[in-house]
């Protein structure tokens, strides 16, 4: 997509004890999602077998298998992720999912176009695009939307910058969104041994392995060359 903002949210979920183990995966999700085109629901459902398309233009990921799960919002004709909430199973039960994050009481105030320099800013931002998010190209309200989007952008990549995943720990990933076993990328790595040497870690991956891991599975190239 091109553009994801809420990255804090992310960030927050993995440095809290004990959610350590959802550090590489979610950042292996972020670089997919970047680097994803999707049109619709559909789409998302064929990358992600175990994704939930909720109302709202809500979708919810399971991380870690079901032990986490990820909620964005996705405004597909902009194409634009807005990162909502991540968090165990029982933490996810206690809200609504359709509309975390969604407040309609109060009206956010046009903001000034500035560089965001404070959290409080940045807070206000996030509010301001969570109330405009799904404004349509060519709309008055989608001008605004989208400078907002991209300060707050330019402030993340300071503060919250997201880098690359474990390569192993994408390709583990990709795997467990797809339903695959070890067994399986046999006939892309060579046989079962050397599959089990690369994801134990005991054998590094080539060019050529790079290349058709990226070409069969969608994995972004950089996260393999992490």
């Amino acid at each position: 997509m091109k553009n994801i903002v809420a990255l804090r949210t992310l960030k927050a979920h993995w440095e809290k004890p004990g959610r350590e183990d959802s550090e590489e995966q979610l950042k292996a999700w972020y670089q997919e999602a970047k680097q994803a085109d999707w049109q619709s629901p559909n789409e998302v459902k064929e990358q992600y077998r175990s994704a939930s398309i909720v109302g709202n233009n809500r979708i919810v990921f399971n991380i870690c298998g079901n032990k986490y799960r990820l909620v964005v919002r996705v405004n597909y004709e902009a194409q634009w992720i807005f990162i909502r909430f991540v968090g165990t199973h029982k933490e996810y039960d206690k809200i609504d999912v359709t509309t975390i994050w969604l407040n309609r009481t109060k009206k956010n105030r046009k903001m000034e176009a500035k560089l965001i320099k404070t959290e409080a800013d940045y807070n206000s931002a996030l509010a301001r695009v969570d109330e405009l998010f799904d404004s349509k190209p060519g709309s008055k309200d989608f001008d605004e939307v989208e400078l907002l989007m991209a300060l707050v952008e330019l402030y993340e990549e300071q503060h919250y910058k997201i880098e690359a995943p474990d390569p192993i720990e994408a390709i583990k990933f990709r795997m467990e969104q797809m339903g695959m076993k070890r067994v399986d990328l046999a006939k892309y790595l060579g046989t079962r041994g050397r599959v089990s040497e690369i994801l134990n870690k005991q054998r590094s991956l080539t060019l050529a392995m790079i290349k058709k891991l990226h070409k069969e599975f969608g994995i972004p190239a950089e996260s393999l060359l992490a």
